[in-house]
């Protein structure tokens, strides 16, 4: 009897819901991802769907660890008395069956809130700033992978040892958190990734892009199609334009929209106006900045600058992201496409699930988000998730993010004074040693 009562209260208690830091992801959004998406488990299982979702997000946080590992030590799975451990087949089925649809809705759901929290907090003259970039990530050599994703070419034709995919992210440069992002195959160009994600760029907002992104048709669809929506770019050495108005160093500019352009999107006119802002860097080098921000009053050519000068700040996230919590490890592990897609939007959610935790500490604390650490706040999070997995003290967990929160606020960035790391290409050593002659001696 004292067994079955035993086994009964073990039964009875809740999963243990660590993705609950700080009740940022709620459980019932969890819930609505799976049954939205159709993934919901139908009869009882060790891992439900709702669990699953709770996996794939800690595979993000716990990479180097094997997916039976993480289910054990974060106790995931729900009580049996049949049973003390799952299976890695098991596991590996429960993925399969809920596949990558919760996981892109979730994420969806959640950075739209997110990024939404403290928003008025970060504002630039009543603006939200954003940053779009593409990176790149390795996936698992399999032939699913390889057929689906593709991979670079190498020198001499060869192709390159890994499949890859290809993606582009819009990220809020005050928070680092991410709020949206499109990934694919490899071969996708980002522009194409870029268009998608124009449509869902906020309003009120300025993003800033890569010289890269520089295109009539990306530009003018991102002013026209929302309410107060800008950009800054630099624009490239071969550009030409017509000077409208202003004087040097900040001119407004009319360039002319070419007929490639406009036989693909023929609602684009045949000219399209920015405003020219001349930028000089420490070193003296100059570039110039074209903006939709033409009012001179309110943004000066200053303001320009700064902003873009914190465009960098994606870069630092995909640093985050990639090298810090994959630990240098670029691949990921799943050998399935549909598995990839699931893993790499779960990365996305546990990335910001850190970074929204320390912009809360940040807010505490009476600093600013990029004062935080983020390896050292990546480390304490996995830390205490795994205690509180091991104790399940449910009744204890509101204490515990509050500790987790005020060891946060303790970690800021510890930087030398004067200290300033300026970007620059770095030249690649030779693989050899280079061979010198007496003659080129004399």
């Amino acid at each position: 009897m004292l067994a079955d009562d035993l086994r009964f209260l073990v039964e009875s208690q809740p999963p243990l819901e660590w993705g609950r830091l700080g009740q940022h992801l709620p459980y019932e959004w969890i819930e609505y991802a799976v049954q939205a998406t159709g993934s919901a488990s139908v009869r009882r299982r060790r891992l439900p769907a709702q669990q699953v979702v709770w996996l794939v997000i800690a595979l993000a946080l716990y990479r180097h660890q094997s997916i039976s590992e993480v289910v054990d030590e974060l106790d995931l799975a729900l009580p049996a008395p049949d049973a003390s451990f799952v299976s890695k087949s098991a596991v590996a089925q429960a993925r399969q069956r809920i596949g990558a649809a919760p996981l892109a809705w979730l994420f969806h759901e959640s950075a739209r809130n997110w990024v939404a929290q403290d928003q008025a907090r970060y504002l630039f003259k009543g603006f939200s700033l954003f940053a779009m970039d593409g990176t790149t990530l390795r996936t698992a050599d399999s032939a699913a992978n390889r057929r689906h994703f593709g991979a670079s070419a190498a020198a001499h034709g060869r192709i390159g040892s890994y499949p890859q995919l290809r993606a582009v992210t819009l990220t809020a440069l005050a928070t680092h958190l991410v709020r949206d992002a499109v990934f694919g195959p490899y071969d996708i160009n980002e522009m194409i990734w870029a268009r998608e994600l124009i449509d869902r760029v906020p309003a009120d907002s300025i993003t800033v892009f890569d010289k890269g992104f520089l295109s009539a048709q990306l530009l003018c669809n991102l002013v026209s199609g929302g309410q107060n929506r800008h950009y800054i770019i630099p624009a490239k050495s071969n550009l030409r334009w017509e000077v409208v108005s202003g004087c040097d160093g900040d001119q407004i500019v009319r360039m002319r929209v070419s007929p490639q352009a406009r036989a693909k999107c023929p609602d684009l006119p045949e000219f399209w106006q920015a405003r020219a802002v001349l930028a000089v860097d420490a070193k003296g080098r100059q570039r110039t900045l074209l903006t939709s921000l033409t009012d001179r009053r309110r943004f000066r050519g200053a303001d320009i600058v700064s902003c873009y000068e914190r465009s960098w700040q994606i870069e630092t996230s995909y640093h985050e992201l990639k090298q810090s919590m994959l630990g240098m490890d670029l691949t990921l592990r799943s050998q399935t496409v549909e598995g990839v897609y699931q893993e790499f939007w779960g990365a996305l959610i546990a990335y910001n699930l850190i970074r929204l935790e320390m912009a809360k500490a940040a807010i505490d604390a009476g600093h600013s988000p990029e004062e935080i650490s983020f390896i050292r706040a990546f480390h304490t999070i996995q830390y205490e998730m795994t205690w509180a997995a091991v104790t399940r003290s449910y009744g204890k967990l509101p204490t515990l993010l509050k500790r987790l929160r005020e060891r946060l606020k303790q970690l800021p960035n510890e930087k030398r004074p004067g200290r300033r790391c300026v970007r620059a290409v770095k030249s690649r050593p030779f693989r050899y040693t280079v061979r010198v002659l007496k003659r080129d001696l004399n």
